[in-house]
């Protein structure tokens, strides 16, 4: 037992300073690593695959080829003016070993291969290392491993070839961000491709809120062009037009361009008085709700899971009633509100707290009920007081409540019956429970900014915030002008720098509308319009955001 327990340390310290010529490349890889130092990693690895006694040559790891080509494709060029060539090297050694490369492997050898500007073909060598590694080494691309490829073609100006990568992003699944729809719109602009241009913005418009400084100024130099100046139509029906901003969910049409003549670019500011209204071309912008069909999906989504999750006869009878009222403007979350900051002695359920918010509410919206979403368990200690009865009989007589039934759980419904109806949420529920993770949507953030109102009480009074006058994304016009806001670190809306990209020729004269993104207001209680309806909506309510009347 003593030797054993002598020796074994012993050859455990041996294995450990062991030295070998791998060991000494591996230290030597890391400190050319850390000082990037490409022209002394790819010495070492000279050296050390040149031994000439092949046995006796280090066996190298995947690791090992990743660092030498991740040092190739960072390299400076004025100190190590070849690194393709050595990347070349370095995978063609790999291979032979009989390494697996890896995505970062392949990413690595195509970015250093895209950047080789002696050799004419060398974005189409990278993108084809790209595009057969699934197939080749059974690994998927990342985004990261097209965009060195894009950026190749970007520059040599081959949009036909640009476009054949995002053809394949897209059959990978792979979803551009800001930088690779910036290089296609740039690509497309260069070629004078209106039509792609037109295609881009909308792309960058669902993926990003606010664009860097880089992109601003490449559309800033596009809308100046004289292509930009020619696309678009002098004349257009303005009721598809309206309709197809309606379905949108407000902000855009996506019918192409409409106008013609040159454009005007500024650099403004929009909403400093909380307004939105845009201190270019005074248009007052919208607030952008998730489209129709996302709606849908989306009210879908819930029902689906409500129904596995409560008696479904009694979800059923729910939704059967809201197909038959679809009158309601606003939904509010019963419990939320009536036990709003009760956790004091003299605390309970506040009905007159309710009371207080369904009040409000229907004076914003000349007298129409709310419908109250409250617990069956709820309703029959609260008929005990006389007062309470008559409140809650006038709720029920004017169909302003609803009372989900025993073992159900309230959340479902009041979630289900604001998307369905598409209107207005009164809760100061933050919706980050179990039930809301389930939905999993990626649009749920941005129908809780356009749907939800918060709440809070002075002397008895609820005071409402209602959701934002207007939405900071990236918008389109009825009358063909765009709204592009910018990064804007500190967080202060009213700071924001914004590009106001409007027509100044003819076109827009011969079609003399209000200057304003917004839903027609025939279909749309919402405050991104303006002109006589706008003003009215202001007289009687201040800032109101409602539902579209898309119901059949």
């Amino acid at each position: 037992m003593a030797t054993f327990t002598a020796s074994s340390p012993a050859r455990r310290r041996s294995r450990r300073g062991s030295k070998g010529p791998n060991s000494d490349l591996s230290r030597t890889l890391t400190d050319c690593t850390r000082r990037g130092d490409a022209a002394a990693a790819m010495a070492a690895f000279d050296s050390a695959v040149s031994h000439p006694v092949a046995a006796s040559a280090p066996r190298l790891t995947a690791h090992q080829y990743n660092q030498l080509l991740h040092l190739l494709a960072a390299a400076d060029r004025s100190s190590f003016p070849s690194p393709a060539a050595a990347a070349r090297r370095v995978f063609s050694h790999m291979l032979e070993a009989a390494a697996s490369p890896s995505e970062a492997t392949i990413t690595s050898l195509a970015r250093v291969t895209a950047s080789d500007a002696s050799n004419p073909a060398a974005a189409d060598e990278a993108f084809e290392l790209v595009a057969t590694m699934k197939e080749k080494h059974g690994v998927a691309p990342r985004l990261r491993s097209y965009s060195p490829v894009l950026a190749a073609f970007r520059r040599a100006g081959e949009a036909g070839k640009a476009y054949a990568v995002e053809a394949h992003m897209e059959a990978s699944a792979v979803s551009p961000e800001e930088p690779e729809i910036a290089a296609l719109l740039d690509v497309s602009a260069k070629a004078g491709d209106a039509d792609k241009v037109y295609e881009y913005m909308h792309k960058l418009r669902r993926t990003v809120h606010c664009v860097s400084e880089d992109t601003a100024e490449l559309l800033e130099g596009w809308f100046r062009s004289g292509e930009a100046a020619m696309a678009g139509k002098a004349e257009w029906d303005a009721s598809p037009v309206n309709d197809a901003i309606v379905a949108n969910g407000g902000g855009c049409h996506r019918l192409g361009w409409l106008g013609n003549g040159p454009w005007m670019v500024q650099r403004v500011r929009v909403g400093e008085d909380g307004d939105g209204q845009c201190g270019g071309c005074g248009c007052r912008l919208a607030s952008v709700d998730i489209d129709m069909e996302e709606t849908q999906r989306f009210a879908d989504s819930v029902a689906g899971l409500a129904l596995e999750r409560e008696t479904k006869i009694n979800f059923s009878q729910f939704q059967e009633r809201l197909e038959a009222h679809k009158e309601y403007e606003a939904i509010v979350d019963g419990a939320n509100i009536a036990l709003y900051q009760q956790n004091f002695a003299e605390g309970g359920f506040s009905l007159a707290q309710l009371d207080a918010v369904v009040t409000e509410l229907r004076d914003r919206y000349n007298g129409r009920w709310p419908l109250v979403i409250l617990h069956n368990k709820r309703i029959g200690k609260l008929m005990e007081n006389s007062s309470n009865r008559h409140l809650i009989e006038t709720w029920r007589a004017n169909g302003a409540l609803y009372t989900s039934p025993s073992g159900s759980n309230d959340d479902w419904y009041w979630l289900y019956a604001a998307i369905r109806l598409n209107c207005l949420l009164v809760t100061n529920d933050e919706m980050r429970d179990h039930i809301f993770e389930l939905l999993g949507s990626s649009f749920f953030p941005k129908w809780k900014q356009r749907h939800q109102v918060k709440y809070t009480f002075s002397k008895g009074k609820a005071v409402l915030t209602m959701p934002p006058p207007y939405s900071s994304e990236i918008q389109e016009s009825e009358m063909g002008s765009w709204h592009v806001p910018m990064e804007e670190k500190s967080g202060d809306e009213r700071v924001r720098i914004w590009l106001c990209i409007d027509r100044t020729g003819p076109g827009k004269q011969s079609h003399e509308a209000p200057a304003t993104n917004r839903v027609a207001q025939d279909a749309s209680r919402t405050e991104a319009s303006n002109g006589t309806e706008h003003r009215r909506a202001e007289d009687n309510a201040g800032s109101i955001t409602g539902k579209r009347k898309d119901r059949n």
